[in-house]
């Protein structure tokens, strides 16, 4: 399969090219599952922040895929998409991904089970994203595995179809593969979603833990500050008994 160049963004394009083709508005979806286990431990925010290059990189939650926006079937909503090397802006002003305009697939994506999605996503959404040749798709099961058999699984794209990525088990209940389109092993830790990072050694922090980290470290300037307060009194206090004592 071979893809046009992306076309010119909103900026660059000219009053001979003013029409930009964007994708239709699809009803929102009905669980909580984007708000429990990405929106709210702000996992987006973390790995936009953590790639960097923004305009260059798409890292967005619910974005339909297509060929093309104007595609009448065939389109998928991923719970995360993933894209280097792209258009972020034109992703934005189209309301979705276009493989051609964007002159590539997403690079990575990933579902969230639902009881009412789970077969869909490792049967019919798993062959159209190999399909259209997106080079990993993973899949996260917060019921453990009840839903999807793993808690959490990813295919690498091998010759046009989908190749299990090997899960490891680090210790009881927390299991982890390594994506090589990241460079980030993703993981389910006791039913939750998180990012390792393996050059860092630890993994990308959630809000909760930031807002913790900065609080702490807060906490520890004030500590500081009143150490180094105390320690200027005393000075100041030997210094006025130095002075007040007859020589």
């Amino acid at each position: 399969m071979t893809y046009k160049p992306a076309q010119q963004t909103p900026a660059q394009q000219t009053k001979e090219t003013p029409f930009l083709e964007k994708f239709p508005s699809f009803p929102p979806r009905d669980d909580m599952q984007n708000s429990l286990h990405l929106d709210d431990p702000a996992h987006q925010a973390a790995l936009t922040e953590h790639f960097g290059n923004h305009a260059a990189t798409i890292v967005l939650s619910e974005i339909p895929v297509r060929l093309t926006p104007s595609q009448q079937a065939g389109h998928r909503i991923p719970d995360l998409l993933i894209a280097f090397n792209t258009d972020r802006s034109l992703a934005v002003e189209q309301n979705g991904y276009s493989i051609q305009d964007q002159g590539k697939p997403p690079d990575f994506v990933l579902e969230i089970a639902s009881a009412g999605t789970a077969e869909n996503d490792y049967t019919h959404k798993r062959l159209d994203y190999a399909a259209f040749r997106i080079p990993e798709y993973w899949r996260f099961d917060p019921t453990g595995g009840r839903l999807y058999g793993a808690p959490i699984a990813g295919d690498q794209l091998r010759d046009a179809a989908y190749q299990p990525i090997e899960i490891l088990e680090i210790e009881p209940e927390h299991f982890h593969g390594h994506s090589s389109v990241l460079n980030l092993c993703p993981c389910s830790d006791h039913g939750q979603l998180r990012w390792y990072d393996p050059l860092a050694q630890q993994h990308l922090m959630t809000f909760a833990e930031e807002r913790a980290a900065r609080i702490s470290e807060r906490a520890a300037l004030l500590e500081e500050r009143a150490a180094r307060a105390a320690a200027e009194a005393r000075v100041r206090d030997l210094e006025e008994k130095l002075r007040n004592t007859p020589s």
